[in-house]
C-alpha cells in the first residue's frame, strides 16, 4: 500500500495543497505564492533588499535660515521695527529755470516733507559727469514747488552750466549738500533737520499640517526597513510616513518665510467669508525694498565688471563688509569661472586651491570664499534653488546675497539689548503656549485616547513671520530671459 491516504476526505477534493505527497517534489500549491507581492516568481524566494535605496539623497531643503538668521519669540499679532534714514541731504528731483539761476524742488516732497534746503547751504548740482558747486541765496515757497535762488561758484556768470540747464528738459538734476558758508556776525545760521527713520512691520501666519493612519495599518508590519533623514528605523511603514510628514512640514516653515507675499484678499467657502493676508517673505522684501540684479553672466568676458557693478551699489548702501552668497548651481559655477580667470596659477588661470596650487596633487575648480575690494564673500550652493520639486523647476531666482550684519535692539522678552541678524524669524510664544513648532496626537491609536476614531492623527502647527531688516543691503539675482 502506498504511503498517504488512498482517498481524499469529502469536500477537500479541490484543495490539493492539503493532500500529503508520497514522493519528494516541489509544488507551487504547497507554498505561499509570491505573485501577490509583485515578484515574477511564485516558486523560489528572491533575494530581498530590506532597506530602501536613497536615490534622492537628503531630500530636505531646510538650513538656509539656520545659517543666516535666528529665531526669537514674540507675543503679538505684529512685529514692528524702524530703520535709520540717510544722514546727509540729497535729492534727485531738482529742476532749473532757463537762466540757470533758480533751482526747484517739489513741495512737499515724495515723503510728504518740505525739502531740507535753506539759505547759506552749499551744494553740488550734477547730471552725469557735469557738475557745478553752488551757494543757496534764498528760498521761496510756491504752491507746488520751492524755488531756490543760487549762485554758482565755478562759473563766471554765477549761473549753472548750460549743459545742466539743458539736461533738465530730459531728466531732473541730482543735488547734495556738502556744507555751508556764512558771513561774519551772521545770525539765524544753519537749518534745523530732524532725524528721519522709516517704520516697517510684518505679521505672523499660522501654518498647519496633519498625518493620519488607521489602527489596522499601525498594527501591520512591513518587509521594507524604514529609513528617513532624521534617523528613523524599523519595519513599521506608518512611522516613515509620519516622519516624512514632519520633515516636509519643517521644510514648509522655511519655504513660507522665503516665498510668502503680503496680500489682503477674501473668499467664501462652506465656513463663510474668510480673509487671507499673507506675510512678507524674503524674496518679496528684497524686491520691494532691496536690490535686484537681473541676468548676471559672471563667467563671460564682462563677468568681473558685472560683479563690480554690484559692489558699487553696495557702497551706496550699508557697505557691510561680510556677505554670504546662496546660489543655484549655474550661478555658482559662473562665479567659479569668473574667479578662475583671475587666478595666475596654472594654465589659463586654473586654480589648484587647497592643494597648495600644485597641479601634481589635485585640481580644484571651486571657490568657497573670496575678497573683492573691501568686501568678503562666502559662497555656497542653495539646495532650494536646485531641487526639481522646488525652485529648481522654475529657474527664475538664481541666488541671493545676504549681509552678515546685526542690529542692536531691546528685547522685551529678555529685558535687555541684544544683537539680532538682519534676517531672523519671530514666532508666537508666551508662558501659556509656545507656537514655534507644536505637535500633538489625537484619536484612539498609539496609546493616545482622545476620541472614538480608530486612527492616529498627528498634527503640526507653527505661527511665525520673518523680519528682513536693512533690505537695502540684500541682493536678489534673477533671470528675466524667456525661452
Amino acid at each position: 500500500m502506498a504511503q498517504g491516504f488512498e482517498t481524499e476526505p469529502a469536500g477537500l477534493a479541490n484543495l490539493a495543497h492539503l493532500t500529503p505527497r508520497p514522493i519528494k517534489g516541489l509544488f507551487g500549491d504547497n507554498y505561499l505564492s509570491l505573485t501577490e507581492m509583485d515578484w515574477e516568481t511564485s516558486q523560489f524566494l528572491p533575494e530581498v533588499y530590506e532597506k530602501e535605496v536613497e536615490r534622492f539623497g537628503n531630500r530636505t531643503i531646510t538650513g538656509f535660515l539656520r545659517m543666516v538668521g535666528a529665531e526669537m519669540p514674540m507675543a503679538s499679532d505684529q512685529v514692528v521695527w524702524s530703520e535709520q534714514g540717510r544722514l546727509h541731504i540729497a535729492y534727485d528731483t531738482v529742476t532749473s529755470n532757463g537762466a540757470g539761476t533758480i533751482i526747484s524742488l517739489p513741495s512737499p516732497g515724495a515723503d510728504g516733507k518740505v525739502p531740507l534746503l535753506g539759505a547759506g547751504m552749499t551744494v553740488v548740482i550734477s547730471k552725469g559727469n557735469v557738475t557745478n558747486k553752488a551757494y543757496i541765496v534764498s528760498a521761496t515757497a510756491g504752491a507746488s514747488v520751492v524755488n531756490y535762488a543760487i549762485k554758482a561758484y565755478d562759473t563766471a556768470s554765477g549761473a549753472l552750466d548750460a549743459a545742466l540747464v539743458s539736461a533738465t528738459s530730459g531728466a531732473p538734476l541730482n543735488l547734495f549738500v556738502f556744507g555751508s558758508e556764512y558771513g561774519k556776525g551772521s545770525s539765524l545760521a544753519g537749518n534745523s533737520v530732524d532725524a528721519s527713520f522709516t517704520t516697517f512691520s510684518n505679521k505672523p501666519i499660522i501654518l498647519r499640517d496633519k498625518y493620519s493612519v488607521n489602527g489596522s495599518d499601525v498594527a501591520q508590519i512591513g518587509w521594507v526597513e524604514v529609513t528617513t533623514e532624521i534617523g528613523t528605523s524599523g519595519y513599521l511603514w506608518y512611522l516613515k510616513s509620519e516622519h516624512e510628514s514632519r520633515i516636509r512640514f519643517e521644510d514648509y516653515l522655511e519655504m513660507s518665510m522665503v516665498e510668502a507675499t503680503s496680500a489682503q484678499s477674501t473668499f467664501t467657502d462652506a465656513g463663510g467669508t474668510k480673509t487671507i493676508s499673507g506675510t512678507q517673505g524674503l524674496f518679496d522684501a528684497i524686491e520691494t525694498r532691496g536690490l535686484v540684479y537681473n541676468d548676471a553672466a559672471f563667467d563671460g568676458t564682462s563677468g568681473l565688471g558685472e560683479f563690480d557693478t554690484i559692489l558699487q551699489e553696495l557702497d551706496k548702501q550699508g557697505a557691510i563688509e561680510e556677505n554670504m552668497l546662496f546660489l543655484d548651481r549655474s550661478t555658482s559655477l559662473s562665479i567659479d569661472n569668473m574667479l578662475a580667470q583671475q587666478n595666475s596659477y596654472g594654465a589659463a588661470g586654473t586654480s589648484y586651491g587647497v592643494f597648495d596650487n600644485s597641479e601634481d596633487m589635485a585640481l580644484n575648480l571651486g571657490f568657497s570664499g573670496f575678497r573683492r575690494g573691501s568686501y568678503d564673500f562666502y559662497k555656497t550652493d542653495w539646495k532650494y534653488l536646485n531641487d526639481s520639486t522646488t525652485r529648481g523647476s522654475i529657474n527664475d531666482i538664481k541666488g541671493v546675497l545676504v549681509p552678515a550684519g546685526t542690529s542692536t535692539v531691546y528685547d522685551q522678552q529678555l529685558g535687555q539689548n541684544i544683537s539680532r541678524p538682519f534676517l531672523h524669524i519671530r514666532y508666537r510664544a508666551s508662558e501659556a503656549d509656545d507656537r514655534r513648532l507644536k505637535s500633538w496626537v489625537t484619536g484612539s491609536v498609539g496609546g493616545n485616547y482622545t476620541s472614538d476614531e480608530d486612527a492616529m492623527n498627528v498634527h503640526f502647527l507653527s505661527e511665525r513671520t520673518i523680519c528682513t531688516q536693512a533690505a537695502n543691503n540684500f541682493v536678489l539675482f534673477k533671470d528675466t530671459t524667456t525661452e
